[in-house]
């Protein structure tokens, strides 16, 4: 074999890898991250643990539930979970917060799509929904009280706040957050007890998580407080 076959063979070996890389960057990777094809309605892989919510007790719309921490830790969306990570704002809460969501979505094997939502909050939240995905996810004090406006139209979205709440959530719209966390909009401001210290990497991972397993139980339009963590 010639050194210009050998040097010919490199050349197509490197291309043909090229081209794989290219075809995966542009969404043309495994069936199960193609979103324009159907896939089945999610479940929970796992159930709650003790100690999520009273079991003798159904949380309340709008109410409130301090789960034992890590009572979330065996639940996981099925396979092809799909996810919308809306966000607005570049501080370090939200930056930490975007981390522990696309972590999480890399170790459960999530399909997962990001949306910058900066300027016009409404549009971002009504692309995301119009992408319709198992759950949208919003990371950022900026959104809410966009997310006030547009949720209440579109019951049928299961939108997950993490890091902050809706002052008045409708059924679809979850949030997981705790007393350094806790803006809820509405011109408001943040609360004298928001402290963005407490966006711990534990703390924001255990946020998704919790909320995630809650919506997955249809545990919806409550708050779930994560002050223990």
């Amino acid at each position: 074999m010639t050194r210009r076959t050998i040097a010919l063979r490199a050349l197509i070996r490197a291309v043909a890898t090229l081209a794989a890389v290219a075809a995966v960057s542009a969404g043309c990777g495994s069936p199960s991250d193609d979103w324009t094809q159907p896939h089945p309605m999610p479940t929970a892989v796992g159930v709650l643990g003790a100690g999520f919510v009273d079991p003798s007790a159904t949380p309340t719309p709008e109410g409130t539930v301090t789960p034992k921490p890590g009572s979330w830790n065996d639940v996981h969306p099925s396979k092809g979970y799909r996810v919308v990570l809306l966000t607005a704002g570049h501080d370090a809460p939200t930056n930490a917060l975007i981390k522990a969501v696309q972590d999480w979505a890399v170790e459960e094997d999530v399909s997962l799509r990001t949306i910058a939502a900066d300027g016009d909050h409404v549009a971002g939240i009504t692309k995301a929904i119009g992408m319709k995905p198992d759950l949208i996810v919003s990371a950022g004090n900026d959104l809410v009280d966009a997310l006030a406006v547009v949720t209440a139209s579109h019951l049928s979205q299961q939108f997950l706040v993490v890091g902050a709440e809706v002052a008045e959530p409708t059924q679809n719209v979850t949030a997981s957050d705790w007393s350094g966390a806790s803006f809820r909009g509405e011109g408001l401001g943040a609360s004298s007890a928001y402290d963005p210290a407490s966006f711990t990497e534990q703390r924001c991972a255990a946020a998704i998580r919790a909320g995630v397993a809650a919506v997955l139980h249809n545990l919806t339009g409550i708050v779930i407080w994560l002050d223990k963590i």
